[in-house]
């Protein structure tokens, strides 16, 4: 613990440099904007600033704290489209869509911005905390984890989906279906073999996230609007509650702290991320909190929940990069880039070597929690007034955001046909009572479950056998296990004793 305080205290002379706090600021400043616009998100932040800030001649350890800021400002920025306009910033905001834009539309986008800010800043903190204190210990253990105990995960991620969201379970898993049959779409890495390519050589690379999150949500609202507009149904949405209020704090107290404790323990295993873990907190809460709350209405747990663990996670990703020099999800990947631009070798001696590097980034990370707080509630009221603008102006500026978003990361045209195509696709299935956010993770954690399927077997040479070999894995296939049965058993009960009485 005492090497722990001195270490922090080292690091927040670093952070407190004038340069660096301005740096802060900057970053997480620049950061919130990237992360509200559809589609960009932090790994795009990071990698389109990355040669901005080697360019400027900053030393390694301010470089890494303005990227780190924009890093974890995105995560807080990419709730503000998610919840005003039902289009998500990046991958782990597609959860944060589910209660966060029906509170919008019930009047409540301002109680909702600065609910998913104070949820955010608990988790952005608490995972620093954890970093700081127990960092080198939880690395040791995430490098433990195999591709079958990745197996089992993905498993354990797709059983929540059955009562993650929506009303039918069946439509649920109809949904991811269509998720992983999207992932599943180019050249396979092992094999060479086109798949579900037809002959188009622009999608022999598969397709990308951002086309797919872009089509399916932010195309599919565009044309959700214009059919309303058509009937002559649109209506200027109620600007009412402007912020959180004790009561609501009370609420979710717990589901926050629950969430930031997952999506922390997410963060750590590499290759994992917020959508990961902003799935698993979002189905633990709907399923602890039972037939008593509103998920998929604009319950705030179902706001709070995925919001803590997408900043958590981000901290928690954090612990691998630093101490082990491996990436915990793609942003650190860059960030990893950055350190190795200023020959930095991350890794265990890294906190002895170059402390003000470790220690300076995790105290920033204080630093820049309280100020994305400082910076975000007090312009949630103004957020908030964007849904007083006439939704026929709205749909153009969705429309122009959605492809200047695709078009600048990409940069492909064929893609903009894509988006198209796929907000097609996502309109019919909102028709037909689908929720989208299956789909979307049924697209990411498709990727993980067959990369890692994949390496279980060449290791094993083909024997199944691995995947259950492990006890991380044979424990995530009972906790599979257990919150599919359980909830069949509850409602077995329940049904007995209404009968009873």
């Amino acid at each position: 613990m005492n090497e722990v305080l001195l270490g922090l205290s080292h690091g927040f002379s670093v952070a407190f440099m004038p340069t660096n706090l301005m740096l802060v600021l900057l970053g997480c400043f620049a950061g919130t904007l990237i992360g509200a616009l559809p589609g960009i998100g932090p790994i795009n932040g990071v990698a389109i600033l990355l040669p901005i800030a080697y360019s400027f001649g900053l030393p390694p350890e301010s470089a890494l704290i303005l990227l780190a800021g924009i890093y974890y400002g995105a995560e807080y920025g990419g709730r503000i489209s998610s919840i005003l306009l039902n289009v998500p910033g990046d991958a782990g905001a597609v959860m944060s869509t589910l209660d966060g834009n029906p509170m919008a539309k019930k009047g409540e986008a301002g109680r909702a911005l600065s609910l998913s800010a104070i949820a955010s800043f608990v988790g952005g903190t608490l995972a620093v905390v954890l970093l700081a204190m127990f960092g080198p210990m939880l690395a040791k253990f995430a490098v433990k984890f195999n591709p079958s105990d990745y197996v089992a995960l993905m498993i354990f991620a797709f059983a929540s989906l059955s009562s993650l969201v929506g009303k039918n379970a069946i439509k649920s898993l109809f949904a991811a279906l269509i998720g992983l049959m999207l992932a599943s779409i180019g050249i396979d890495a092992n094999t060479g073999v086109a798949r579900f390519t037809f002959g188009i050589p622009d999608i022999l690379a598969g397709i990308d996230f951002l086309v797919v999150v872009i089509g399916l949500f932010g195309m599919a609202e565009l044309f959700h609007l214009v059919e309303q507009q058509i009937r002559g149904n649109l209506k200027l949405l109620p600007i009412g509650k402007s912020f959180v209020s004790f009561k609501d704090l009370m609420l979710v107290k717990w589901t926050i702290l629950r969430s930031s404790l997952i999506g922390f323990f997410v963060g750590v295993l590499p290759g994992t991320g917020a959508s990961v873990a902003s799935a698993i907190t979002y189905g633990t809460e709907k399923r602890l909190v039972g037939d008593k709350g509103d998920f998929g209405n604009g319950d705030p747990r179902g706001l709070a929940a995925p919001e803590a663990a997408n900043n958590a996670s981000a901290g928690g990703a954090m612990v691998p990069m630093l101490t082990l020099g491996i990436p915990g999800s793609g942003t650190t990947a860059i960030l990893l880039g950055a350190l190795l631009l200023f020959n930095v070798q991350p890794g265990p001696l890294m906190f002895e070597q170059r402390p003000e590097i470790a220690w300076g980034l995790i105290a920033s990370m204080f630093i820049g929690n309280f100020a994305l707080l400082l910076i975000n509630l007090p312009l949630v009221g103004m957020f908030a007034r964007l849904l007083t603008i006439p939704q026929q102006y709205l749909t153009p500026m969705i429309a122009v955001l959605a492809f200047i978003g695709v078009y600048s990361v990409v940069g492909n045209p064929f893609d903009l046909y894509m988006i198209i195509g796929l907000g097609i696709l996502g309109w019919i299935l909102r028709k037909l009572d689908f929720s989208l956010a299956p789909v979307i993770l049924g697209f990411v954690l498709g990727h993980i479950f067959e990369d890692n399927l994949r390496r279980a077997l060449s290791i094993s040479a083909g024997d199944w056998s691995i995947l259950y070999q492990s006890n991380n894995a044979v424990v995530l296939y009972i906790m599979t296990i257990f919150i599919i049965l359980v909830p069949m058993f509850v409602k077995m009960y329940k049904k007995r004793v209404s009968k009873n009485n």
